[in-house]
């Protein structure tokens, strides 16, 4: 079996450094640099020439130890490989360097460290995966803004079909934790995200997964500290699967943002389920943001949802963040089932759905909805407007909610 060695020129000079790139027939196995003279290495040519050669019908290794990731990976070609990941993937501090070069994925204007398509691709983590972004230093760059171009999402599925993510632990991205676009028949299993910042300055943006244009996905046993949106399931996604996945600081379980695409384009999500998803501390727990744009939501459940001090477990809004168009909207919400939703609220709001007067939301359902507010005081409000069918829906109504209701409030109302 053919075997080689082989080690970059300019390392080599720098003298004592070990190979970084072993071939052995159709297996790559990549070993971390050390560091020389104090400066950090960049393993990313060696970790994209394990994949030139062994991408297709083959196999990546990347060894334990620390990996320093300095520049892009754009890997979009890859077919029946196997990757295993035994150690820590660090994204260098050259927030420059990820402004000028992270690789533009198109949904609105986002931008990514790493982008992976192809056909046939597992990668495995074994639970000893950690890929850290540093992302405290993006967190206190960005000052609390909201989507720095340029600022790159950690990880990319891209145009990917038949793919298994699994095993892998995140500290700290640099934004969201992963996308996944224009893919189909995605399994995402056994993943451990927590982005926390220690300053003044919060993280923003930091999602779990947001998916878009694509279908098939099933995502199950995740752990995420995050801050934004947990698992958001954004335009024309079909058939997604969540499950078994424990939320913490963030918006946990959410269809959208949706309808609010260049040249009003129409967003379409269908057939979602949400179930035994834990959301503790986070703004919302089973909940639904558009914008005033076109397309249709259709046939989602959230079943099995316990909220632990959620500030408004239950929200559905058809203008997100604006106020505008509340009822004039042209997306409509459609059959929409809340089974065994259980807990706590921070405030009295329990649930509150204000859908477009102009195309109100239709099969909507409550069914074992039991929401207690923290104080064990107060009586939990259920506040609804323009919901057809409401008097057979289950849903207890307590009073009108208003266009401009807020997604988090700041006491009882």
């Amino acid at each position: 079996m053919k075997s080689t060695l082989l080690l970059p020129t300019l390392l080599a000079l720098a003298g004592g450094v070990s190979a970084a790139l072993n071939v052995t027939g159709s297996t790559c196995t990549v070993t971390p640099l050390a560091s020389t003279n104090g400066q950090e290495p960049d393993d990313t040519p060696q970790i994209l020439d394990a994949f030139k050669q062994c991408g297709k019908n083959g196999k990546v290794i990347l060894t334990e130890g620390l990996f320093h990731i300095g520049k892009v990976m754009d890997l979009k070609d890859l077919q029946n490989v196997d990757v295993e990941i035994h150690g820590t993937l660090r994204w260098s501090s050259d927030i420059q360097y990820w402004l000028r070069n992270s690789i533009g994925v198109e949904y609105a204007q986002r931008s990514t460290a790493w982008r992976v398509g192809g056909q046939d691709i597992r990668i495995r983590g074994f639970g000893k995966a950690l890929f850290d972004g540093q992302g405290q230093l993006w967190y206190d760059e960005n000052r609390s803004g909201s989507n720095q171009a340029g600022r790159p999402i950690s990880f990319t599925l891209w145009h990917a079909k038949n793919v298994l993510i699994d095993g892998i632990t995140w500290r700290q991205s640099q934004f969201w934790h992963t996308f996944v676009a224009y893919s189909e028949n995605i399994t995402m299993t056994n993943l451990d995200m927590n982005s926390t910042s220690n300053s003044q300055w919060s993280t923003v943006n930091t999602d779990g997964t947001d998916t878009w244009n694509s279908k098939d996905v099933f995502i199950k046993n995740w752990t995420v500290t995050c801050g934004d949106d947990c698992i958001a399931v954004k335009g024309n996604s079909t058939n997604i699967q969540v499950s078994n996945v424990h939320c913490y600081e963030s918006g946990c379980a959410v269809i959208g943002s949706l309808g609010n695409n260049p040249g009003n384009a129409p967003d379409f999500v269908q057939d979602v389920t949400f179930d035994n998803i834990t959301c503790t501390h986070s703004s919302n727990a089973a909940w639904i943001k558009t914008y005033s744009g076109t397309g249709r939501v259709k046939n989602v459940t959230f079943s099995n949802i316990v909220s632990e001090n959620v500030n408004q477990p239950i929200y559905v809004t058809s203008c997100i963040y604006t106020a505008r168009g509340c009822d004039t909207s042209r997306l409509p919400i459609q059959d929409v089932r809340w089974i065994n939703v259980t807990g706590t609220s921070r405030y009295n709001i329990a649930s509150a759905i204000h859908c477009s007067a102009s195309n109100p939301c239709s099969g909507f359902s409550f069914e074992n909805v039991s929401i207690t507010p923290l104080d064990g005081r107060s009586t939990p409000k259920y506040l609804c407007s323009n919901i057809n069918g409401q008097a057979e829906s289950g849903i207890p109504c307590t009073g009108t909610c208003p266009a401009d209701w807020p997604q988090q409030l700041s006491g009882n109302r």
